[in-house]
């Protein structure tokens, strides 16, 4: 995904309040080998951009000045009651270096799985996101994981999805990514009705 961005003369908690009155974000580009850079971007723009989950798993293209770099969105400060973007940070990125970046995970097939078909159990996603590492050509927009196998009473960990290629997790634990839970009251009603 592109964006453009200008660069902000202006600085200060009154100019930024200017700025955003008049349909502007104020932002800032850091990292790499150059110094950080104010910045501002329309705002409409930049909000519709934001409630594309790819915006913020993936790494983008800057065109500031006409000058194009590769950026990752690094944090998003949002009014808390208006609809509004306060500030937004953009970090570059060097395509040498790996880079840490939490990435949303797509659960598919639970509805498919013996676990719902023949258990009739409730498979829940405990983890929506994964952190992983790996360099900025191989960071993948999601992490796609099949639940068509799950069996009554499992329980999926993070060591037993494939990542894609050139991507490792970043996690000192094997969390549990989906539970299988057996519906509740099920078995207790299948014990009283031959008591009754």
């Amino acid at each position: 995904m592109n964006f453009v961005a200008f660069e902000r003369a202006k600085q200060g908690t009154g100019a930024s309040r200017r700025l955003r009155n008049s349909g502007r974000t104020p932002g800032i580009v850091y990292g790499g080998e150059a110094a950080p850079v104010a910045i501002e971007l329309d705002h409409n723009a930049l909000w519709h951009a934001l409630k594309k989950e790819a915006f913020h798993s993936s790494v983008l293209e800057m065109d500031l000045a006409g000058a194009k770099s590769q950026v990752l969105l690094r944090d998003v400060q949002y009014h808390p009651f208006k609809q509004l973007v306060l500030h937004v940070d953009f970090q570059r990125v060097d395509a040498k270096t790996k880079l840490h970046m939490k990435v949303p995970v797509h659960y598919s097939g639970a509805e498919e799985s013996p676990a719902v078909k023949v258990g009739k159990c409730l498979v829940t996603p405990v983890v929506t996101e994964i952190e992983v590492s790996c360099l900025p050509t191989d960071l993948p927009e999601f992490i796609a994981v099949d639940l068509s196998k799950l069996e009554k009473g499992a329980t999926l960990h993070l060591n037993d999805i494939a990542l894609p290629k050139g991507v490792t997790a970043v996690s000192h634990t094997n969390p549990a990514l989906v539970s299988v839970a057996a519906p509740a009251g099920g078995e207790a009603a299948a014990e009283e009705a031959p008591a009754a």
